[in-house]
């Protein structure tokens, strides 16, 4: 195989293009300083999503999880925690997150129903494919060294259910949050004057993992389609040498064995199948909603920006209350570099994460297709 050429300058997802977290580090600034050095080394937040249950009332039918939490902090009232949580609340709880940590990439959650029909949000595969993405959802926070200390996360590991519906109240309302939607808009309208050339590079970096993890995403599904609709092949494959043996005696033993063999290599077929379908294809999904979410990180900074260029702005044009602007300007000023160096250590930690997470999918889906097709030699060889 041909080795790579690592003096190649073209943009990749391998290099990860010239974005460095560096780069916009100033000496004379605490706050750039920033880096998750802090993050423990001993795991102390074990989370785990289990036991799905449908509830049926007269107006909705919803599906709620156990979340079983275990925990030797010392925040916590207790070491253990057991509460259940429907889908409305995770989404809440990742409102919460993008709202104190704008510039934060908060872990994606599954997408709310299949488009299919309402009937496949609650067959068993559903919930379960769901039940996997909601617990790894709670795992990530609670690894990344930030997010995992958020006081609403706590909240919602703990608070009983009448708690958790009192929380939610206190958030902003509607107003509040039509405001905060009026001014994203205003500002991808108006656009950013004085974007750093590094989150240029990002936001040309996740447009462009965006468009080819979409892609694998979309071979992977139908790869496993194809993998699925020959399984199904050959389960009607192997009976026909049975039925045939029964009217040749003098192949009776080799069709047969062929037969046996088919059905081996449907096993081993299937077992392949599982792979894909549990350990290949959740992943790579996983990252298509972290490219959505690497985007709209990018729109919150790009908004905190788009603050500070206006205030500037009306510095330069209005003559009278120059030392409020002045004063305004300094508070963004520092609110646009605290945002600038959350998103840059924290882009350092997901890619990172990103290449392990997506080198060892790969890694282990080779090794179980090299697996499969040895066992399938054997069977035809023995």
């Amino acid at each position: 195989m041909a080795s790579r050429n690592p003096t190649r300058q073209d943009a990749t997802l391998n290099d990860g293009n010239s974005f460095s977290p560096l780069m916009l580090a100033s000496p004379s600034s605490m706050i750039n300083q920033i880096k998750f050095e802090d993050e423990p080394e001993v795991k102390d937040l074990f989370i785990t999503v289990d036991e799905p249950e449908s509830h049926i009332t007269a107006i909705e039918t919803f599906i709620t999880y156990r979340i079983a939490t275990k925990t030797t902090r010392g925040e916590f009232d207790s070491s253990e925690f057991e509460v259940r949580r429907r889908y409305q609340d995770f989404l809440w709880l990742k409102s919460r997150l993008e709202d104190a940590h704008p510039t934060l990439i908060i872990p994606p959650l599954p997408e709310k129903f299949i488009v299919k029909g309402m009937v496949e949000r609650f067959n068993d595969d559903f919930i379960e494919t769901r039940r996997k993405a909601l617990h790894k959802f709670l795992n990530r926070i609670a690894d990344h060294p930030t997010l995992t200390f958020n006081e609403d996360f706590k909240i919602f590991l703990t608070a009983q259910a009448w708690e958790l519906t009192s929380h939610k109240k206190q958030g902003p309302g509607l107003l509040s949050r039509m405001g905060q939607t009026f001014k994203a808009v205003a500002s991808s309208v108006r656009g950013v004057k004085n974007r750093p050339v590094e989150f240029t590079e990002l936001a040309e970096y996740v447009e462009a993992f965006g468009q080819k993890i979409s892609v694998l995403d979309k071979v992977s599904q139908r790869i496993l389609k194809e993998q699925k609709d020959y399984y199904e092949e050959m389960k009607e494959y192997g009976p026909i040498y049975t039925l045939w043996s029964a009217s040749e005696e003098d192949l009776v033993d080799p069709l047969r064995g062929v037969a046996g063999c088919i059905d081996k290599c449907c096993k081993v077929t299937e077992a392949l199948n599982s792979k894909l379908s549990n350990d290949l294809i959740p992943i790579i999904h996983e990252y298509v909603l972290y490219s959505e979410t690497l985007s709209g990180v990018q729109r919150r900074r790009d908004l905190i920006q788009a603050e500070l260029d206006a205030k500037v702005d009306a510095l330069v044009k209005q003559k009278a209350d120059k030392d409020v602007l002045k004063e305004e300007i300094e508070k963004l000023e520092d609110k646009v570099e605290c945002a600038n160096n959350a998103l840059k250590a924290d882009w350092e930690r997901w890619k990172k994460n990103m290449r392990t997470d997506l080198k060892d999918t790969f890694l282990n889906m080779a090794d179980s297709r090299i697996s499969h097709y040895e066992e399938v030699v054997f069977h035809y060889e023995v």
